[in-house]
């Protein structure tokens, strides 16, 4: 929650209420998006229908993560924590080789000491080449080919492995109905014979596209041409071009600052939110939003020069 107040209390709950419906409704259109595009793809049979089915795939798996900061937050249903863990697990954490409860416990230590030596996000990328602005755009450009020859998701791979030694270990049944989700999907994959079709369309797509795109929305939140010395300085919200939304910015995650304020606002409502604290002349001067991942992010990153937009 922010140190001051930049909205009325009655906004934040009006914001904060839950719409179960919509979440869900979310979840399934990725999926309907991933299994368009499969469709497509296979259809055409042609190699760059086939690139463009990898960056579409990929940015709806950045969906999932989406979502899964979501239901991180226990934003998708009240009451019935465990429910609401288990449905994010089988839809959207497990399918991408995670868990709800092992990110919930790095990120909230992210929101409780952001940008500080106990934020575990902080402490991995400060001093990390990668995470070192301003930088000249041939590097720049070299870590974003990183992830398109996999090494670039190697790396960050470890890195939340490391970070992610710190929460606490599941229990047995956890772990083994996990593992059962796991087996029970080989079975299925080799019994139907698709396993060619499972490495093209799920694995290149999760170590390409889906980790390029989530390593950009990681510099976007909270590096580059920064001001740490205030609250509304040290995250950044980006406005993002249309087409942007599908891949970098997919369920309104470009709405950063105003989610580190308001943890409580669902995904949803974060426009709504936006408007309402640039509503506040103090909030506006001082919030760092910028213009377009591939226009205003590239000129504070590699410039390390900041436009201001409207709105």
């Amino acid at each position: 929650m922010s140190s001051q107040a930049y909205i009325d209390a009655a906004t934040v709950k009006r914001l904060s209420v839950l719409q179960t419906w919509r979440t869900a409704l979310a979840v399934l259109f990725d999926w309907g998006v991933i299994a368009a595009a499969i469709a497509v793809s296979q259809w055409a049979q042609d190699p760059l229908v086939y690139l463009l089915a990898v960056a579409i795939i990929g940015g709806r798996m950045h969906g999932f993560g989406v979502l899964l900061h979501d239901f991180a937050h226990y934003r998708f249903m009240s009451g019935n924590k465990a429910l609401s863990d288990w449905i994010c697990d089988l839809l959207l954490a497990w399918p991408i080789l995670t868990t709800v409860a092992s990110y919930r416990s790095n990120h909230l230590a992210h929101h409780r000491y952001t940008n500080t030596d106990k934020d575990p996000d902080w402490v991995f990328k400060l001093g990390n080449r990668r995470f070192t602005f301003p930088k000249a755009w041939q590097e720049g450009a070299l870590d974003l080919l990183s992830y398109l020859v996999v090494v670039g998701s190697i790396i960050d791979i470890f890195g939340m492995l490391h970070r992610l030694k710190a929460a606490e270990k599941p229990p047995l049944s956890y772990r083994l109905a996990r593992l059962g989700f796991y087996v029970a999907l080989a079975i299925v994959f080799t019994w139907l014979g698709i396993w060619a079709d499972v490495l093209l369309y799920w694995f290149v797509p999760y170590f390409t596209a889906f980790f390029l795109l989530m390593h950009v929305r990681s510099v976007a939140e909270h590096f580059g041409s920064m001001d740490y010395s205030h609250e509304l300085g040290g995250t950044r919200s980006v406005l993002p071009y249309f087409w942007e939304r599908a891949f970098f910015a997919p369920h309104n995650v470009n709405y950063h600052l105003e989610h580190h304020l308001y943890p409580s606002v669902p995904f949803y409502n974060l426009p709504q939110l936006h408007a309402a604290l640039m509503a506040n002349p103090d909030y506006a001067a001082r919030a760092h939003n910028t213009r377009g991942y591939t226009t205003g992010l590239v000129r504070e990153t590699v410039f390390g020069t900041r436009s201001i937009p409207a709105g």
